[in-house]
């Protein structure tokens, strides 16, 4: 499908690394939302988090971990189940999304140095102080928002489920 300019509109456009990023930042008029995670299965919880991250600026940046990042956190060894280009892809098709970065660190500290968003969201289920990068984000004058998680949605949940359901 072509948008109106003609040229083809597809989720990759919004796949950014991180100097276009920055570019892109720039050109921002309004706040920038930044928040990020393994995303591996998406499912509605994730999809509610990012609305409500979305509707806490004028734009939603979403740092998603690499493949080698996520199994560096300890993650099921099976895990990631999707590869971080398709996962990226999955969330820049997302109306609330309006870019997508990948970052190899542990954490998006550097990311989110780099980005200086307005906004920082997690979900409720981090304390405010294991929020990474909430010091850069408040010293600059910017927001640290919680948002309260869909009840029984997680990956974790859903990957024990389908795993059930196989045998």
């Amino acid at each position: 499908m072509l948008s109106s300019g003609g040229a083809r509109s597809t989720p990759d456009r919004k796949i950014m690394g991180r100097e276009a990023l920055a570019r892109w930042r720039r050109g921002v008029a309004g706040s920038v939302v930044f928040t990020n995670g393994v995303f591996d299965v998406l499912h509605r919880g994730h999809v509610a988090l990012l609305a409500a991250a979305r509707a806490e600026g004028d734009a939603l940046v979403v740092g998603v971990n690499t493949d080698s990042s996520v199994r560096r956190l300890g993650k099921a060894p099976d895990r990631p189940i999707n590869r971080e280009r398709d996962r990226a892809f999955v969330l820049a098709g997302l109306e609330s999304v309006d870019a997508v970065v990948l970052f190899d660190e542990d954490t998006p500290h550097q990311l989110i140095a780099a980005l200086e968003p307005d906004v920082l969201v997690k979900g409720a289920d981090y304390a405010p102080e294991a929020i990474v990068g909430a010091d850069i984000v408040t010293a600059r004058g910017g927001r640290v928002v919680r948002i309260p998680l869909e009840e029984g949605y997680s990956t974790t949940n859903f990957i024990a489920k389908a795993k059930r359901d196989e045998t």
